[in-house]
């Protein structure tokens, strides 16, 4: 091979190379490709959350107190079909909730171990809050029409209680039934695991 064949072999290498990188941003699917990566090394094991072990019990904000109800936090939300709701609501149950964005590729690797976990509790006594963070509700409603998951997925619906506040998603946060913080996990984490599952469980009794 001579160089110039070299040459224009490694030209077209590169022009596809570049080609696909423009794609993958322009349609959005690097996101998605990098969650992927990071998926396969939630698949190790390596990254399971420590929150049963080492998290600390936070104190709710006199602030975002609800007396009336009997539950930590007034916090409005609205699902993907517009319906409004209250995290009060949900009083009585352990909470799971997830702070996410469809754009965010460590919240989509860890996610099929969310929904994995989600059909494995009883819904009657742990709820999922899988809260959106997305400007555009759209956007969060095509990616989980796409992936087909079926956990509820909510949006703000009003300002969100300071103890709810990170500088990182994904962030998870393990409420008791009486809503106040029991745990909280920022960055990306396997919880589709029979230690995380226990410990849920434990939660509920």
């Amino acid at each position: 091979m001579t160089q110039s064949t070299r040459n224009k072999k490694d030209i077209i290498q590169w022009v596809v190379t570049i080609g696909i990188i423009v794609i993958l941003f322009t349609t959005g699917l690097h996101t998605e490709v990098i969650g992927g990566l990071q998926r396969l090394v939630l698949a190790t094991g390596i990254s399971k959350p420590d929150i049963p072990e080492s998290a600390p019990i936070q104190q709710v904000s006199s602030t975002n107190t609800v007396e009336t109800s009997n539950y930590a936090y007034n916090m409005p939300l609205q699902d993907l079909n517009g319906k409004q709701i209250n995290l009060q609501e949900l009083k009585g149950k352990v909470v799971f909730m997830n702070l996410w964005a469809s754009w965010c590729p460590p919240c989509i690797a860890e996610m099929p171990s969310i929904h994995n976990l989600y059909k494995k509790m009883d819904t009657t006594k742990v709820a999922f809050v899988m809260l959106s963070l997305d400007e555009d509700p759209q956007k969060a409603k095509k990616f989980i029409d796409r992936k087909g998951y079926s956990f509820p997925v909510y949006l703000p619906a009003g300002s969100m209680p300071a103890d709810f506040h990170s500088n990182a998603i994904p962030t998870t946060f393990i409420l008791g039934k009486d809503g106040k913080i029991l745990a909280r996990h920022e960055g990306m984490a396997d919880y589709d695991n029979e230690e995380f599952s226990n410990y849920l469980l434990s939660l509920t009794k």
